[in-house]
């Protein structure tokens, strides 16, 4: 009998591999394409139960206020963010399991796209009910070293009147490209420095993992073939 599940969950583990190896090419080409994707069910059950525990397990005390800007320039303004956040250091091994994961991910998109991305960020976010972060880019073209933004959502039986919405905009004007619920599982990806993007107001807790692929020269093209 233990032989017997020790079999399966190997099967299990290879297909979820595969799985996330054609999901890899497929946001590849989205990056590569249109420069954003939409991939629901990229974390399995297994791994978002496990980013949950992980998540669950922090203090209120070891979360803080987000803030905006960098460096000298960083500070909270609770008109344009309300969330709260944990940056991942790989201090559980849920944290290192994703951060695995994304790496991998950074070194497909360095095979295939020759982007240069040299490390990833990545924090913990929690939007309690009324929370909110307005429109805004995770880089300003030519000044940030930001290339590529990862959001991956932590939310069980999330439902439409819970809110929370991920709003992602054209380029230029007002247009909304894509309205994402932010469902256990799923992975937004896009360009950094293209697409502005706001989360709406949530109606209950609201648990994400926002993250970024960065380079060490914000000035440096970025080679998409």
């Amino acid at each position: 009998m233990g032989v017997h599940k020790r079999s399966n969950w190997r099967v299990y583990h290879l297909n979820t591999e595969l799985q996330l190896e054609q999901t890899f090419d497929e946001v590849v080409d989205a990056i590569a394409g249109p420069g954003i994707g939409i991939f629901p069910r990229f974390l399995d059950t297994t791994r978002v139960a496990a980013l949950r525990r992980d998540f669950a397990a922090l203090t209120p005390w070891q979360l803080t206020p987000a803030g905006i800007g960098r460096d000298q320039a960083h500070h909270t303004n609770e008109r344009i963010r309300t969330d709260k956040t944990r940056w991942l250091e790989g201090d559980s091994p849920a944290q290192r399991d994703y951060l695995a994961l994304m790496a991998a991910l950074q070194r497909q998109m360095n095979r295939q796209l020759f982007m240069g991305l040299k490390d990833y960020e990545c924090h913990y976010a929690r939007y309690d009910e009324g929370d909110f972060y307005k429109k805004h880019l995770d880089a300003f073209r030519g000044r940030g070293n930001r290339r590529v933004t990862t959001v991956v959502y932590l939310n069980e039986d999330w439902r439409d009147h819970d809110g929370g919405e991920l709003l992602v905009y054209a380029e230029k004007g007002k247009e909304v490209l894509h309205r994402v619920r932010p469902e256990a599982g799923t992975l937004v990806c896009f360009l950094s420095e293209q697409f502005p993007h706001e989360v709406l107001p949530a109606r209950r807790a609201r648990l994400s993992i926002a993250g970024w692929f960065r380079i060490d020269d914000p000035v440096a093209p970025a080679v998409l073939l």
